[in-house]
């Protein structure tokens, strides 16, 4: 009886995240290899318009979310090797540790790893609606254009909670005309719920978007013309409006609202099919929700709740057993009975 009682105790306090004891580099198991198709271009130049550059954030506390994110772009590439990876971290975490948990998991990846500079931004933060999207690293995306090497021209931004199950070649493709960023964009969505009463009700503010017509969209999927954003000094504009916020509140929801101040009414159309967002549920309870209407080639768990999580509570909703078959997370250790 003894020995069944320690056994249950020993299960109740199993960590549902992490295999126990492991070194967060050792918690993943190592991803199948992919190979690119016969048709794909040779690519021997980083620069090469063959490339398909990809930037994603990278810390301990979303590391799961980004090792499936990574999986499931490779295994709906038909040109895998022709993908290069550029991962974004704070300069205050542990860099090595993240680039040899990227590396043991993937060890044909071409990837490259930057510290971000949290003091950046932390004076530009202000509190919002959820302490998750006051993290610095979050404002990352802003200065993507400065923290990448100059030839890398585009890039395909992609946040650290979804999985793509289409080739990601084609979303890189997107042509961008004149604008600086290409986003599926949703115009049914209640714009003026992203500002605050003082901010629609100052006449010099609210005019911002006078000619434009601007939608919502979602910034954790876009495709951004670094050579422009760098011409136009884009993350300065963005830091002005932060600046604003922090001397009188125009906005409540964290990095979103400064890229729909600049960009909103301004960028390339997406087919709606490359984020199907809000898979997390809204910010406060992180209900289940389901797929918007049409077809899908990302989804995307924006919101409170994330798949994995969920999982581990054995409180999932339906879709997210769509992302469990991404999930490298080895299985616990088991307990001899």
């Amino acid at each position: 009886m003894i020995r069944l009682l320690t056994l249950s105790l020993l299960l109740l306090l199993r960590p549902a995240t992490a295999t126990p004891t492991l070194p967060i580099s050792q918690q993943f198991k190592e991803a199948p290899q992919f190979y690119n198709s016969q048709e794909c271009p040779s690519v021997i130049h980083t620069n090469n318009g063959s490339v398909v550059h990809v930037a994603m954030t990278l810390d301990a506390a979303y590391i799961r979310g980004s090792m499936a994110a990574i999986l499931s772009v490779l295994q709906h590439s038909a040109c895998p090797e022709n993908i290069i990876f550029h991962f974004v971290t704070s300069a205050s975490s542990d860099t090595f540790l993240l680039h040899e948990t990227i590396t043991n998991s993937f060890p044909y990846l071409r990837f490259e790893v930057y510290p971000f500079e949290d003091s950046l931004v932390a004076g530009l933060i202000s509190t919002s609606i959820r302490a998750a999207l006051d993290c610095p690293l979050n404002y990352a995306r802003s200065y993507l254009a400065n923290i990448l090497p100059v030839n890398v021209r585009k890039v395909v931004y992609l946040d650290s909670d979804l999985v793509l199950v289409d080739d990601i070649a084609k979303l890189a493709a997107t042509p961008l005309g004149d604008a600086i960023l290409a986003a599926p964009e949703y115009c049914n969505a209640n714009f003026t719920f992203y500002f605050t009463p003082t901010f629609w009700s100052n006449p010099s503010l609210s005019s911002t978007f006078d000619d434009r017509k601007p939608c919502y969209f979602n910034t954790g999927v876009m495709v951004l013309d670094l050579d422009r954003w760098r011409d136009g000094d884009y993350t300065r504009k963005i830091e002005e409006w932060m600046e604003l916020q922090k001397r009188m509140r125009i906005y409540e929801l964290g990095s979103l609202p400064p890229f729909l101040l600049v960009f909103a009414g301004k960028i390339a159309p997406v087919d709606h099919r490359w984020n199907q967002h809000g898979l997390g549920g809204d910010n406060f309870r992180g209900l289940c929700r389901d797929l918007h209407p049409g077809p899908v080639s990302l989804l995307h768990w924006s919101g409170k709740s994330k798949p994995w999580v969920r999982l581990d509570a054995e409180r999932p909703c339906p879709l997210d057993a769509l992302w469990a078959p991404y999930d490298l997370l080895k299985p616990p250790f088991s307990f001899d009975s």
